[in-house]
């Protein structure tokens, strides 16, 4: 299997690109091994795998805390997602960068520290996953708004379905 591995824009940010096999019986793709990562650069350890189940229009994020590498992939559907730079301390702080991800181009995207995410459901149902280097702290997080002005990130939908966290936001 071959997996290609790009820069985007945001330092540290990652784009891989999964080899996927597709015949008449259907598809493969393996999403995470840990030597072929590594080889790529990609040298996280991963400690917990979780998924998000999302409806069209629902949109959730900008999460994130100090802590954390997250790799993000689309197990169903296609989404929307935004990266977006939280660290203060970086020359890079408050820019962004949107990727869609969708169960065919099975894109992956590495998201360190003190960036946040969020991501737009844009079919009728998604699976959002993601790999992440520490264990869950909810206590750690940080959330800041979807239309944040300072950010002035591009959504493609006016009126997402949002939680009353990412409606507020706490920063």
């Amino acid at each position: 299997m071959e997996l290609r591995v790009e820069k985007t824009k945001l330092d540290g940010v990652l784009l891989i690109k999964p080899d996927t096999f597709e015949d008449f019986r259907g598809e493969y793709v393996e999403l995470y091994n840990r030597e072929l990562y590594q080889k790529a650069g990609v040298g996280v350890e991963f400690v917990q795998d979780d998924i998000s189940v999302s409806h069209k229009n629902v949109l959730r994020g900008f999460h994130g805390d100090l802590k954390t590498t997250k790799m993000i992939s689309c197990l169903l559907g296609r989404f929307y997602m935004v990266v977006v730079n939280c660290d203060k301390d970086s020359a890079g702080y408050g820019q962004w960068q949107g990727f869609t991800l969708t169960e065919k181009n099975r894109f992956q995207v590495l998201v360190p520290p003190k960036h946040g995410l969020g991501h737009l459901a844009l079919t009728d149902r998604i699976i959002f996953h993601y790999k992440q280097s520490t264990y869950y702290d909810p206590a750690s997080q940080f959330t800041r708004v979807w239309n944040d002005p300072e950010l002035n990130v591009w959504w493609p939908v006016k009126n997402p379905i949002l939680s009353q966290r990412d409606e507020q936001g706490h920063w």
